[in-house]
């Protein structure tokens, strides 16, 4: 017998592209049109559901909500227009199994039933990804639209239900922080404290005692005693932001900790229970200095239960209209001004330049250039870039010459911005078709600042 498959949406043409797509491969497919349907439609027999959000009579909130504690639920695959972070993280959590954004490539849709076809067949598997809780995250909102940042967001909503071990790993300014604070946010836990370490910042010396806690006459200056990270945290979240730069001495005493769940304050034989959820972070290769011997393999593997990993923003210049969008408001804010425009040329340097200091060093170009505007409008002369393609080329390759496919990606940029996103005019001055051009838009991630995040 064939897979089954519902389709609920309330878009008369959606439903009937996708009922004969997947008739066409075989599938037993019924549709719905609105949410108290959609709910009744699913049946034991149904394998794979693919959910609009937005419903008449409810919302595709609801058919998950609806769903989600039943054993026999089928593998529910997301398909909206809703292209944000709260809402993929909400799906998430409530247990679908992926989020998809319209319009949908249908050989991505296939690879995707496929993969939700077996792992229909592995729910027991899936049960650590299914939230109890479907509660709105609260935390700062990790802007983007790119493929990687839309994995993270999910990344976010599967491990926020669990409070095992996560490492986030990626370059200095890529938000690891954020990340850290949205899983607190996201997870059940949220009104608990959300306690932050930057082992950078603590001399090896008084790191044991920052972490455990200390008694009184412990050391010299011990004249209290006081708590420390792991017990201030208490059943919320512990960060350990740079977790590579621990001391192996102090390694090996955390290790303990993670596999013992307990803990003593330095000069105390009274041992203390973590219940903390713990998250570390790292700019640093790790498996390179386990290699190395700088970091114990046994601690590695303890904290890299889940691993999420970070995008350098040179990766991802499609994001950079929608973070500058967000930044922007936060620093008007701040500082009481109101930047609201960013010019093309502006934008298309912000797009060009390799920002190796990734959102951090945006966010202070920035501020610095709300500063310096006189008006609402910020353009090419407040912003403090060097040449765009030396800039990336010291960024990937150490001050070397740029790649063809870094002159290229740059060139383009320039031009679009030149002629203000005409693609005939741009195809013009390239000499290259229209095909073309649209495929190295898509290839280099770029986005027409004038078109509607």
């Amino acid at each position: 017998m064939s897979a089954r498959i519902l389709i609920v949406d309330d878009d008369r043409s959606i439903r009937r592209t996708l009922e004969k797509f997947l008739a066409g491969e075989g599938f037993e497919v019924t549709t719905a049109v609105d949410a108290p349907s959609a709910i009744a439609a699913v049946t034991p027999e149904i394998d794979v559901v693919l959910l609009d959000l937005g419903l008449p009579g409810g919302s595709g909130f609801d058919v998950l909500t609806a769903l989600q504690p039943r054993s026999d639920a089928p593998a529910i695959v997301v398909i909206t227009a809703r292209d944000d972070m709260g809402s993929t993280v909400k799906a998430i959590q409530l247990g679908a199994y992926e989020y998809l954004v319209k319009p949908v490539d249908i050989e991505h849709l296939r690879t995707v039933i496929k993969r939700a076809l077996e792992s229909r067949h592995a729910r027991a598997h899936l049960d650590q990804f299914v939230s109890r809780a479907a509660a709105e995250p609260q935390a700062g909102v990790i802007l983007g639209k790119s493929t990687p940042i839309r994995d993270v967001w999910k990344q976010i909503g599967a491990v926020s239900t669990t409070r095992a071990p996560v490492l986030i790993s990626g370059e200095s300014g890529t938000g690891k922080e954020l990340v850290a604070k949205a899983i607190h946010s996201a997870s059940a836990d949220r009104e608990r404290p959300f306690v932050a370490v930057n082992c950078t910042a603590l001399a090896p010396g008084v790191l044991e005692s920052e972490l455990f806690g200390h008694v009184k006459g412990a050391f010299t200056g011990a004249v209290a005693d006081r708590p420390g990270r792991f017990e201030l945290a208490g059943k919320g979240t512990l960060f350990l932001d740079e977790i590579a730069e621990i001391p192996l001495d102090i390694q090996a005493k955390l290790l303990r900790v993670l596999q013992e769940r307990t803990f003593e304050r330095v000069g105390d034989a009274k041992s203390i229970q973590l219940e903390a959820r713990v998250i570390a972070a790292t700019h640093r290769d790790l498996a390179l200095m386990v290699q190395k011997g700088s970091f114990r393999e046994d601690l590695f593997y303890r904290l890299r239960v889940v691993e999420i990993g970070l995008p350098p923003l040179r990766e991802r210049p499609g994001d950079i209209p929608v973070l500058v969008e967000g930044l922007l408001a936060k620093i008007n804010r701040d500082l009481g001004k109101t930047v609201r425009y960013v010019t093309p040329t502006a934008l298309a340097r912000l797009q060009a330049h390799a920002w190796p200091g990734n959102v951090r060093e945006l966010e202070n170009m920035l501020t610095r250039a709300v500063v310096l505007a006189k008006g609402d409008v910020l353009d090419e002369t407040l912003l403090q870039l060097g040449d765009a393609v030396a800039s990336s080329a010291e960024a990937d390759a150490g001050g070397s010459l740029p790649t063809l496919r870094e002159v290229e990606r740059v060139h383009i940029i320039r031009v679009l911005a030149h002629t203000e996103w005409n693609k005939r005019r741009a195809c013009a001055v390239l000499d290259i078709s229209r095909p073309t051009l649209d495929r190295k838009i898509e290839e280099y991630g770029l986005a027409n600042p004038k078109e509607p995040k």
